[in-house]
Protein backbone atom coordinates (compact mmCIF):
# COMPACT_ATOMS: atom_id res chain seq x y z
CA UNK A 1 0.00 0.00 0.00
CA UNK A 2 1.25 3.63 -0.94
CA UNK A 3 1.06 5.82 1.93
CA UNK A 4 -0.23 9.17 2.03
CA UNK A 5 2.06 12.04 1.92
CA UNK A 6 0.60 14.36 4.36
CA UNK A 7 0.62 18.02 4.22
CA UNK A 8 1.97 20.83 6.57
CA UNK A 9 0.42 23.89 8.29
CA UNK A 10 1.43 26.78 9.32
CA UNK A 11 0.52 27.74 12.67
CA UNK A 12 0.88 31.55 14.03
CA UNK A 13 -0.27 32.76 17.33
CA UNK A 14 -2.26 35.97 17.20
CA UNK A 15 -3.52 35.85 20.87
CA UNK A 16 -2.28 35.93 23.74
CA UNK A 17 -2.81 33.12 26.09
CA UNK A 18 -3.10 36.04 29.25
CA UNK A 19 -6.32 35.09 31.48
CA UNK A 20 -7.32 32.32 29.07
CA UNK A 21 -7.80 28.05 30.49
CA UNK A 22 -5.09 26.62 31.61
CA UNK A 23 -5.46 23.89 29.01
CA UNK A 24 -5.67 26.49 26.25
CA UNK A 25 -2.24 27.41 27.38
CA UNK A 26 -1.25 24.10 27.55
CA UNK A 27 -2.17 23.49 23.85
CA UNK A 28 -0.55 26.47 22.46
CA UNK A 29 2.99 24.93 23.89
CA UNK A 30 2.23 21.72 22.85
CA UNK A 31 2.19 23.39 19.36
CA UNK A 32 5.31 25.03 19.65
CA UNK A 33 3.79 28.50 20.79
CA UNK A 34 4.64 30.28 23.91
CA UNK A 35 5.10 33.89 22.40
CA UNK A 36 3.17 36.23 20.37
CA UNK A 37 3.56 36.07 16.44
CA UNK A 38 5.59 32.91 16.92
CA UNK A 39 5.18 30.42 13.94
CA UNK A 40 5.02 27.06 13.47
CA UNK A 41 5.09 24.50 10.53
CA UNK A 42 3.29 21.35 11.95
CA UNK A 43 2.56 17.80 10.12
CA UNK A 44 -1.21 17.97 9.05
CA UNK A 45 -2.70 15.24 11.29
CA UNK A 46 -5.92 15.03 13.39
CA UNK A 47 -4.21 15.40 16.50
CA UNK A 48 -3.03 18.94 15.31
CA UNK A 49 -5.85 19.55 13.97
CA UNK A 50 -7.64 19.09 17.22
CA UNK A 51 -5.27 21.40 19.25
CA UNK A 52 -5.37 23.74 16.47
CA UNK A 53 -9.79 23.89 16.93
CA UNK A 54 -9.18 24.16 20.70
CA UNK A 55 -7.45 27.80 20.53
CA UNK A 56 -8.45 28.15 16.96
CA UNK A 57 -9.35 31.92 18.40
CA UNK A 58 -5.77 32.64 19.13
CA UNK A 59 -4.47 31.01 16.14
CA UNK A 60 -3.94 31.50 12.41
CA UNK A 61 -3.66 28.24 10.07
CA UNK A 62 -2.32 28.70 6.88
CA UNK A 63 -2.44 25.23 4.37
CA UNK A 64 1.48 24.64 2.62
CA UNK A 65 1.46 21.95 1.02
Amino acid sequence: MAEKKRGTVKVTQTGSPIGRRKDQRATLVGLGLNKMHRTRELEDTPSVRGMIAKVSHLVRVEETG
